[in-house]
């Protein structure tokens, strides 16, 4: 069963813009991402969006919904009245591009900032091996598809333009946690997640946990481990005199904690 739906969308580009308001004819079960479509298909074929697979797995047609970050394709209409007028905006966060698209290259930047794996040596037999608890805990934290929700809710960046240089935001604190905890990594990332990322930044209001379309856990999971990480190695004393005089810990089964 179709109706009239009332629909504020953000229009202009970098130089500025303005909320324009439209009323579209939708059907029972569609998402917001449908009704954007048909308003393109219907009334304003320049309305510039950024979509991919609509089925909430690539990341790509990230906004704000009536204020809150969320995907396109995975807000369903019935959420909401159909007398209610929904308001479309880009992801304030990042530099608008036009409409609804936004520049996210500040997330490929940060990104590049960040080391990759490290691999100690293989076992004699020539294969490395680790437990399948270790396996398990680093799945959560790639289930992540890049929407970038999180940074865009984040306020240490969203409200704060000038933090940008200095904090990596939390998609990437959990880039950093899933390396840090990996096993066989032998890379230290401590330092740098509370120097160049800015960990320490991060007030833990767990907002990019609450906008997750994955469900991540990024700030008990991973960003809160982390810090704790962070503040062993450095006001720790045996810890820093493990590390000071070249001594690594082993956890109960003899590996090296990273």
């Amino acid at each position: 069963m179709g109706y009239d739906l009332k629909m504020r969308v953000w229009r202009g580009d970098e130089s500025g813009g303005e909320l324009a308001d439209y009323t579209v004819e939708v059907s029972e079960g569609e998402v917001v991402l449908d009704a954007l479509h048909r308003l393109q298909a219907t009334q304003t074929g320049d309305l510039a969006i950024r979509w991919n697979c609509k089925a909430g797995k690539c990341g790509s047609c990230s906004a704000e919904i009536n204020g809150r970050p969320r995907l396109l394709c995975m807000t369903r209409l019935s959420d909401f009245e159909p007398t209610e007028t929904i308001t479309v905006t880009p992801m304030r966060t990042f530099p608008v591009i036009r409409d609804l698209v936004t520049d996210v290259s500040f997330n490929y930047r940060k990104a590049r900032q960040l080391p990759g794996v490290q691999l100690g040596p293989r076992d004699a037999d020539g294969k490395r091996r680790m437990a399948q608890i270790d396996v398990e805990r680093g799945q959560e934290f790639r289930k992540c598809i890049e929407c970038f929700l999180c940074q865009d809710v984040c306020h240490v960046v969203r409200d704060h333009e000038d933090n940008k240089e200095a904090f990596a935001g939390p998609r990437f604190f959990l880039r950093y946690a899933e390396l840090d905890m990996h096993p066989l990594d032998t890379h230290d990332r401590r330092e740098l997640a509370q120097g160049a990322a800015g960990l320490g930044l991060c007030n833990i209001t767990k907002c990019c946990t609450e906008v997750c379309p994955e469900g991540i856990h990024i700030t008990d999971n991973a960003i809160i481990p982390m810090k704790e990480r962070v503040v062993d190695k450095k006001y720790d004393p045996l810890v820093w005199l493990g590390n000071k005089i070249g001594i690594r810990n082993k956890d109960a089964n003899g590996r090296t904690e990273v």
